[in-house]
């Protein structure tokens, strides 16, 4: 799932997506070679509606193994999560598969984007959406 940021930053987005795979059982992990984007994102799950809250830690904090959303800064899904928010627009993939990864990339990521988009033509088992923002809505501009 490819998403194109050109209205809302990273830390908006991602509790959007976490919240909805949180509330399917899902588990989700957030990579970010940025630390201050990764307190960015946290901070933001914490308090991005006032009815509720997304728990959700840092690798190296302790306890990842029971978070429910997770932050690192390399894929590797500690707390068993099944999904991956790339939040900082820099691929990466884990050694096992996701069973979904949201690439969320901006107009600075936007070149290494379509060249991930052509490097997974074809592999097996992928299939690709290509979401942008448009009047405040999330369209779907592609799919293979």
């Amino acid at each position: 799932m490819f998403y194109e940021l050109s209205r809302d930053p990273a830390h908006a987005v991602v509790p959007l997506l976490a919240r909805r795979i949180v509330e399917g059982g899902g588990r989700v992990l957030v990579v970010s070679a940025d630390e201050q984007q990764r307190a960015r994102i946290s901070t933001a799950l914490w308090s991005h509606r006032p009815d509720g809250f997304l728990a959700n830690g840092q690798v190296g904090e302790g306890g990842e193994e029971r978070q429910p959303i997770l932050l690192s800064d390399i894929p590797d899904p500690v707390n068993a999560a099944r999904f991956l928010v790339i939040a900082d627009g820099v691929w990466c993939e884990g050694e096992e598969p996701f069973e979904r990864t949201f690439y969320l990339f901006d107009d600075e990521t936007k070149p290494q984007a379509r060249e991930v988009w052509r490097d997974l033509r074809g592999r097996e088992g992928v299939k690709k959406e290509y979401w942008a923002q448009e009047q405040g809505r999330w369209t779907k501009k592609a799919e293979e």
